[in-house]
């Protein structure tokens, strides 16, 4: 019983790969690209881009204050060519 219980759950992996693996990693990347471009109109005056007034921006600081260092750390990120064509993101 415990070997069809592990081919069941084996052939679920294999049908998961093959059907929903690719819409969840593009779902992943959109999530990601949306969330750097909020926090950019947000926070960009952290990177030398001031968009909105700091007062609304610091009244969402308590709801973003854990993600800020990944964000700025993703945003001041050196990209080469390859990193920049891998995820569709434009050259200039």
């Amino acid at each position: 019983m415990a070997t069809l219980r592990r081919w069941a759950r084996v052939l679920g992996e294999v049908w998961y790969g093959m059907t929903a693996y690719g819409f969840v990693i593009s779902l992943k990347q959109e999530r990601a690209y949306a969330e750097r471009i909020f926090m950019l109109t947000l926070f960009g005056d952290l990177v030398g881009l001031p968009i909105l007034p700091p007062y609304y921006s610091l009244r969402l600081l308590p709801y973003i204050l854990p993600s800020i260092n990944r964000w700025r750390s993703s945003m001041l990120r050196e990209r080469d060519l390859v990193d920049i064509l891998a995820h569709g993101e434009s050259i200039g």
